[in-house]
């Protein structure tokens, strides 16, 4: 037997153990994640290792319900003594806070039975001198790239492993192991004469080490995002088409994930309360939510309470068909759970997307930019001027100035202004180039009108 399943194994005794302990301790309900993993973070400046560490660490968090009273705690002490006072400490917090009505775990016939293998993990171990001549690597192509690159906020290179289990007085047990590598770099061009510098970076994130684009070619599009920057300017302010790159597209698509979680809606405080069943977007969006998709940086074989993750259409053709929920929002709503509990060791579960994504169109970044006579192009956005009550937003951008479908020059110091009710309802076109860098994705789309403030 692998040691990895042995360590598998001794936690899943080690969750049961705790559980009956709790059981016997009076709690009528309960649940326990075991979270263990390494990680590994480098970051090199200018050619020299700026910033190294290395960990590893093993947690264990239980949530107790004592009718309808609960508490969670969390420890990485998993000591018999220590794990004794654990449970007895959760009990007696448990009694001590007010009922909740809604409160306690799903039902038992809603488990997850089948656990696929979603191709999560990599089995690869790197070597520390490997990482950081990736990241070296990395800033060393963004200097080579172009002479205007002058300095740097440096390159880092990450990797994670670890493993989940989680457990319920239900009987469930279930685990998984999971990985990812990433790197970044963020180059600083100047330009000559003017000495004006401008920052920009690039990134991948991938689940497998071999699927990771090459450290040269990561450097080489950071640069090429930092130069393009160089001479930017203020415009002038008008009503014009805004086209969202896909970095700057997923933040939007990262408020509308925000508004049809269920903790904003039962507190009433997203825009999207009530709307179930209701165009809320342009007939050329279709959103889903996919917990399964096989090396996805949001998948899992079940979420954060132990129901059966899976593919929700969340917004179908313009219309609004499903929320994002766990059990309690869910009970909360008069809704079942979405089976996006996320939970973090020692919290209870609330919402989080899996895969959340926004299905591609057929035109090109170019064609989209094209269709445009005078408009702005979006390439970052700062700040978070954004009410998820009302749908007001407002926020500071950099970008490109487009002008007869080119990009003409860059721009910053501009804000642009809406209300993403509307926002969404105009959006005219998606784009071909989805890219997944984290659980939310979208390809380049175009609104066909925003508001532009600059000089």
């Amino acid at each position: 037997m692998s040691d990895m399943l042995q360590q598998t194994n001794g936690y899943a005794q080690l969750a049961a153990d705790v559980l009956a302990r709790a059981k016997a301790c009076g709690a009528t309900e309960a649940d326990i994640v075991v979270a263990d993993g390494e990680t590994f973070s480098v970051q090199v400046r200018v050619g020299a290792v700026d910033r190294l560490t290395k960990a590893r660490e093993k947690r264990l968090g239980l949530r107790v319900f004592v009718g309808k009273r609960s508490a969670t705690t969390s420890t990485s002490d998993f000591s018999k003594d220590s794990l004794d006072q654990l449970v007895s400490e959760t009990c007696t917090l448990a009694n001590a806070v007010v009922e909740d009505q809604v409160s306690g775990l799903p039902d038992a016939s809603q488990m997850a039975k089948d656990r696929p293998d979603l191709d999560l993990y990599d089995e690869t171990t790197l070597d520390t001198e490997v990482q950081i001549d990736w990241a070296k690597r990395g800033e060393a192509a963004a200097f080579a790239a172009d002479p205007r690159v002058t300095n740097s906020e440096g390159a880092e290179f990450d990797s994670s492993s670890g493993r989940v289990v989680l457990a319920n007085s239900h009987g469930f047990v279930g685990s998984y192991k999971s990985s990812s590598f990433s790197l970044s770099v963020s180059p600083i061009a100047t330009e000559p004469g003017t000495g004006a510098m401008q920052r920009d970076a690039w990134y991948e994130v991938q689940r497998k080490f071999a699927r990771l684009a090459s450290a040269e070619s990561i450097g080489q599009e950071a640069t090429r995002r930092a130069v393009r920057r160089l001479g930017a300017r203020k415009v002038a302010t008008k009503r014009v088409p805004v086209v969202f790159d896909q970095e700057t597209a997923g933040s939007l698509l990262a408020n509308l994930c925000s508004a049809v979680s269920g903790y904003g809606l039962y507190k009433r405080a997203s825009f999207l309360l009530d709307q179930l069943g209701q165009t809320i977007t342009s007939d050329v969006i279709t959103v889903y939510d996919d917990g399964r998709m096989e090396g996805g940086l949001g998948s899992h074989p079940f979420d954060g309470e132990g129901l059966a993750t899976r593919k929700n259409t969340i917004v179908e053709r313009g219309v609004l068909k499903s929320y994002l929920l766990d059990t309690y929002s869910g009970k909360k709503l008069g809704l079942p759970s979405t089976g996006n509990a996320s939970r973090s060791v020692g919290d209870s579960p609330s919402v989080g997307p899996t895969n959340f994504y926004l299905v591609p169109g057929t035109k090109t970044a170019e064609q989209i930019i094209g269709s445009v006579k005078e408009g702005l192009y979006v390439t970052e956005l700062i700040g978070f001027g954004i009410n998820m009550v009302t749908g007001d937003y407002s926020r500071g951008a950099c970008g490109f100035w487009i002008e007869n479908g080119e990009l003409t020059h860059p721009v910053e110091e501009i804000t642009i202004a809406g209300n993403l009710k509307q926002m969404l309802k105009n959006i005219e076109m998606v784009g071909s180039d989805l890219v997944f860098r984290g659980r939310i994705a979208s390809p380049t789309v175009k609104i066909a009108e925003m508001m532009v403030a600059g000089n």
